[in-house]
C-alpha cells in the first residue's frame, strides 16, 4: 500500500502584513501627525487625494466588466429587469426610512436647541459655493446626465450611472448574439481578472492614502472643531449606529445572516472608508467581497453601482438630522407639515446629486435652497465638522449597500448561503477571498 502524506497545512499570513492592520496603523499615525504637526498634516492632503483618484481610475472598468460578464451570462434578460426593479423599491424604502429616522431623532434629542446661533456673525461665503454646485445638480439635470455624450466620455468622467447604463446596453446586445458572443464574453472575463489584479495593486496604497487623508483632516480642521459641536456629531454617529444595528440588523436576521459578522467581514473596506472619508475608495473591493460571499456576479454588478447612487442611508440620515439641527440652532420652528415637505424634497435632491463629490453637504444645500423655512446660510454652522460627519455617512452607505446586495441576491435565488456563512465566519482561505468569483447562474437559496 502506498502511503500518501497529507498536504501541508496552509500557513497563516502575519497580521502585521494584513491590509486591516496596516490601515489601522496609518489612521492612528495620521491623527497623531495632524494633531501635533498640523501644517505637516495639511501638506499631506495629496496622499489621500491621490489614492482616491487611483481608485476612481479603476471603478469604470470594474463596473462595466462586472455588469457585462454577469448580465450577459443570464439566460433570461427579464431577470435583470426584475432585479433592477426590486433594487429600486428596496433603495427607495430604506432611503426614506433613513430620512424618517434622522427626523425622529432630531425631534427627540434636539441637538441644536441650545446653540442660539447668530447668522449675521457667520462667514457664509464658503457655503455659497456648495449652493451653486447643488443648483448645477438639480433632479432634471441628473436625469439628462445619465446619458453620456459618447460611450468613451462616460469612462472619462467616471460617472457611475453613465457607465452602468452603457454596461447594461452592451450586456443586452451581447446576450442577443448567442453563440457568436461566447468568445467576446470569454475575453471580458479575462479582462475582469486583469482589472481586479490592478485593483489589488491599487489597494496596496490604501494605508498611504488613509494616512494622508486623516492627517489632512485633523491638521486642517483640528479635533477642537469636533468638540465645539460634539453633541451633533455624537448624535449623528449614534443615530447611524442605531440604524445599522437595529434596522439593517433586523433585515439581515430576517434574511438568514447577522449584521455584526458582516461588519467584521468588511473590516478592511470600512477602515479604508474611515481613513479616506469616501465610500468610492472601497467600491471595487466591496464588489469582490460580495461575490466571494456567495452573491452572483449579475446581482453584484447591478445592485452595488445602483446602490452607490440611490441607496444612501448615511447621507439621508445626515440630511434630515442636519437640516433640523440648523433650524433649531437658528430659532426656526418647523411644524409637522413643514418637516414632511423637507423630507420629500430631501428624497428628490439626494437622487439629483448622486455621484457628486461631497454629496452629503451638496444635497443638504440643494434641499435647504428649495425649502425657504430653514436658512441656507445656517450651513456655516456645520461646515467645519462636515469632514468628520462625512466618514460616518460613507460608512453607513457602504454597510447599507452590502446588506442590500445580500438581500437582493437571496430574493433572486442567486445567493450561495453556504459560501455566505463560510465567508462571514472567516473560514474561506484568505488567498481565495482575494480572488474574484467570475461564475454566474443560480446559486443555492
Amino acid at each position: 500500500m502506498i502511503h500518501v502524506s497529507p498536504p501541508p497545512a496552509p500557513q497563516r499570513r502575519s497580521p502585521f502584513r494584513s491590509l486591516y492592520f496596516q490601515v489601522i496603523v496609518a489612521v492612528v499615525a495620521g491623527i497623531a501627525v495632524g494633531h501635533f504637526w498640523p501644517h505637516a498634516g495639511t501638506a499631506l492632503k495629496p496622499l489621500g487625494d491621490g489614492f482616491i483618484r487611483l481608485v476612481k481610475m479603476v471603478i469604470p472598468p470594474v463596473i462595466f466588466l462586472t455588469v457585462v460578464t454577469g448580465v450577459a451570462g443570464l439566460s433570461d434578460l427579464g431577470k435583470a429587469g426584475r432585479l433592477a426593479g426590486k433594487a429600486m423599491v428596496y433603495f427607495l424604502t430604506f432611503s426614506t426610512l433613513a430620512l424618517v429616522v434622522g427626523m425622529l431623532v432630531a425631534n427627540i434629542v434636539r441637538p441644536g436647541a441650545g446653540v442660539h446661533a447668530d447668522l449675521s456673525s457667520m462667514d457664509t461665503h464658503a457655503v455659497a459655493a456648495f449652493v451653486a454646485r447643488a443648483q448645477d445638480h438639480s433632479f432634471s439635470g441628473f436625469v439628462l446626465n445619465i446619458i453620456p455624450d459618447t460611450v468613451l466620455s462616460a469612462f472619462v468622467s467616471g460617472d457611475i450611472l453613465q457607465v452602468l447604463l452603457i454596461a447594461i446596453l452592451f450586456s443586452i446586445s451581447l446576450s442577443h448574439m448567442g453563440a457568436r458572443g461566447h468568445a467576446i464574453l470569454s475575453l471580458f472575463k479575462q479582462l475582469t481578472e486583469l482589472v481586479f489584479g490592478v485593483v489589488r495593486l491599487v489597494m496596496l496604497a490604501a494605508p498611504i492614502g488613509a494616512f494622508g487623508a486623516m492627517a489632512f483632516t485633523i491638521g486642517r480642521f483640528g479635533i477642537g472643531s469636533v468638540l465645539n459641536l460634539a453633541f451633533l456629531v455624537v448624535t449623528f454617529y449614534a443615530t447611524s449606529a442605531l440604524f445599522i444595528v437595529v434596522v439593517l440588523g433586523l433585515v439581515a436576521r430576517y434574511n438568514g445572516f447577522r449584521i455584526l459578522p458582516l461588519l467584521a467581514y468588511l473590516r478592511e473596506e470600512l477602515l479604508i472608508v474611515l481613513g479616506t472619508s469616501s465610500s468610492e475608495s472601497a467600491l471595487p473591493t466591496l464588489m469582490t467581497k460580495m461575490e466571494n460571499a456567495g452573491c452572483a456576479p449579475s446581482v453584484v454588478g447591478l445592485v452595488v453601482p445602483m446602490g452607490y447612487s440611490f441607496n444612501l442611508d448615511g447621507t439621508n440620515i445626515y440630511m434630515s438630522l442636519s437640516a433640523l439641527f440648523i433650524a433649531q440652532a437658528t430659532g426656526v420652528h418647523l411644524g409637522l407639515g413643514q418637516q414632511v415637505s423637507l423630507l420629500l424634497v430631501a428624497m428628490v435632491s439626494s437622487k439629483g446629486a448622486a455621484g457628486v463629490t461631497g454629496a452629503g453637504f451638496v444635497t443638504l444645500a440643494a434641499t435647504l435652497a428649495v425649502v425657504p423655512d430653514v436658512p441656507v446660510s445656517g450651513m456655516a454652522l456645520i461646515l467645519g465638522i462636515d469632514r468628520f460627519m462625512s466618514e460616518c455617512r460613507s460608512l453607513t452607505n457602504i454597510i447599507g449597500n452590502a446588506v442590500a446586495t445580500i438581500v437582493l441576491a437571496r430574493w433572486e435565488n442567486e445567493l450561495d448561503t453556504q459560501r455566505l456563512h463560510a465567508a462571514l465566519s472567516g473560514s474561506i482561505p484568505e488567498d481565495e477571498a482575494d480572488r474574484p468569483v467570475l461564475t454566474s447562474g443560480a446559486h443555492n437559496a
